[in-house]
């Protein structure tokens, strides 16, 4: 029997440094299930960022300190296998961060999905029924907002201001916010209260529209520069963009041809693919009607998966076999996963923002959307981490690589395709069209952000980013407008899925080239967490070729 291993001195620092940055992100404490701050909300001011900011630093002189004072004759101070891997990964994403912030990226963020207002209404999604907090959070919100206001004003004075477009879509979340039928009207506090807190995101809106928006610029592109950073962000490693711009277009090609081949087995030969979407958006066997037949769906499907997976691919402990499918009331069109608390009290979640008018739903399309956020996604993903009695704090709760997670989730669809789920073409022909938007997202992200050369030879821009990412997806046309603002104001995450899946599928190719099982790859590396994928190849590769 392996013995547990004991919490080194960097493990501490890193559990004082996820508990510092409860008290200084409420939200996040909210997150983890770090208890004490429900009734708290982070200020979005200049202060709060260098606060952050500055706790990164201690943290990362802690790291130099610490292996500095290594003796390698005394076997006590020593860094294990865990600290190595703790100690570069910190310096990887705690850098790049301070960075960003230093050029007042952090200051200046906004955009329709991950910015201080997303955060403020989201504030409310995970706490827990407690009406004196969920009032306490509340009162808050004018001070947030406040706060932001300064932040973006700072940061403008710098010459960070988002683009035009991305202000203009979130003064409509802000009205929308604001407005009778504010999804803060389901919060359980008095209506006295709810209405201050919106009043202020009225306030804000109002704000955007005096002073940041004279002042936006209309281009959507972010350049070279700031994409080369923001991609290291959220990919996680240093891309040739041109080689993935070009790989994202083959790719795009191949799963034309293969969507070809499905559409012909389920309509007949000579049937277009896009009569084959055009079918099956309108084939009864696949429709669902109304969000509580949406949810009940939903719930079925992920544990169907975690049943049928548990004991076969993948080994799924007690705490982890319970995932709960919601309606997310915001109606922005995404659908996304938040982990479970440290103790799993609250159990990982697969949420819905279901668009305000849709009532109809296709399940050939979003089966492989469920696999994708909950087994062998998301859920199997993040609750193994959080459920790691080797990790510290930060690693299980706070470390987060889009490359190795939105990566592993694509990964886990077409994990899936290959041990057979998918049993229905209809269904397959769901799976490639989400492997086809996620290809097409390279392509897109990359071609406007830096100003390439279209496939056509003229040149991106939103316009023809619109038309490129409606003709690669059969998703409507409300999901396709919210994921374009998206790409377009949030440079550099969209790639992170598909150039991410292509890490995960070259790594598992190398190690089980070497004999492992891929069920025992897929053991080794989740037990590691979310980290940059170069580092986990050295991990999994280069690191257990020296040990052996």
């Amino acid at each position: 029997m392996t013995e547990p291993r004991t919490q080194s001195l960097l493990d501490s620092s890193c559990d004082d440094y996820i508990y510092s940055l409860a008290e200084l992100i409420p939200t996040a404490a909210t997150d983890w299930g770090i208890p004490g701050m429900e009734g708290e909300l982070q200020d979005f001011s200049p202060e709060y960022f260098s606060a952050v900011a500055d706790r990164a630093r201690e943290l990362l002189a802690d790291v130099d300190a610490l292996e500095d004072e290594t003796d390698a004759d005394d076997d006590a101070d020593d860094f294990d296998d865990v600290d190595r891997v703790t100690a570069k990964v910190l310096r990887d994403r705690l850098r790049l961060e301070l960075d960003l912030h230093h050029d007042y990226e952090d200051m200046g963020n906004l955009n329709n999905i991950d910015s201080p207002v997303q955060d403020i209404r989201m504030a409310f999604q995970n706490m827990p029924a407690d009406e004196d907090a969920m009032r306490s959070r509340l009162s808050k919100v004018p001070a947030a907002l406040a706060g932001y206001q300064q932040s973006l004003s700072e940061a403008a004075v710098q010459g960070r201001v988002a683009p035009i477009r991305q202000i203009e879509e979130v003064k409509k979340q802000c009205d929308e916010l604001a407005e009778p039928g504010s999804l803060l009207e389901t919060c359980l506090a008095p209506e006295a209260e709810i209405e201050v807190a919106k009043a202020a995101f009225g306030s804000m809106r109002q704000w955007l529209s005096e002073n940041l928006a004279p002042h936006a610029p209309k281009e959507d592109a972010c350049g070279l520069e700031r994409y080369e950073r923001f991609s290291k962000l959220f990919v996680g490693f240093d891309i040739d963009f041109e080689e993935a711009y070009n790989w994202g277009l083959d790719s795009l090609q191949e799963i034309v041809e293969k969507q070809q081949k499905v559409a012909e087995a389920l309509y007949g030969e000579g049937t277009s693919v896009e009569r084959a979407l055009e079918n099956l958006e309108e084939d009864p066997r696949y429709q669902l009607h109304g969000t509580a037949e949406l949810k009940k769906w939903m719930q079925k499907t992920a544990n169907q998966a975690i049943a049928q997976l548990n004991g076969t691919e993948f080994e799924i402990p007690e705490e982890m076999a319970t995932i709960q499918c919601l309606i997310d009331p915001a109606g922005t069109g995404g659908i996304y996963y938040t982990a479970p608390t440290d103790d799993f009290s609250r159990p990982g979640r697969m949420w819905w923002a279901v668009p305000e008018g849709q009532e109809t739903f296709h399940t050939w399309q979003e089966k492989t959307t469920v696999f994708h956020e909950g087994v062998p996604g998301h859920h199997m993903q993040l609750g193994t981490q959080i459920a790691s009695d080797t990790l510290n704090a930060w690693r299980r709760l706070a470390c987060w690589n889009s490359g190795h997670g939105e990566g592993w989730a694509l990964y886990a669809e077409s994990l899936m395709e290959e041990l057979g789920y998918l049993d229905d073409p209809g269904y397959v022909m769901g799976y490639l069209d989400s492997q086809r938007l996620r290809a097409a997202r390279v392509v897109l992200d990359i071609g406007v952000h830096l100003g390439l050369a279209t496939p056509e030879g003229g040149r991106w821009d939103a316009s023809y980013a619109r038309t490129f990412l409606q003709d690669n997806t059969a998703m409507a046309d409300a999901n396709v407008r919210f994921e374009l603002n998206r790409y377009l104001g949030w440079p550099g995450q969209a790639p992170s899925y598909a150039l991410g899946q292509r890490a995960w599928r070259e790594l598992r190719h190398d190690v089980t080239a070497t004999g492992v099982t891929p069920q025992e790859f897929h053991s080794r590396a989740l037990a590691l967490g979310s980290i940059p994928m170069n580092i986990l190849r050295e991990e999994m590769i280069e690191n257990s070729e020296d040990e052996d």
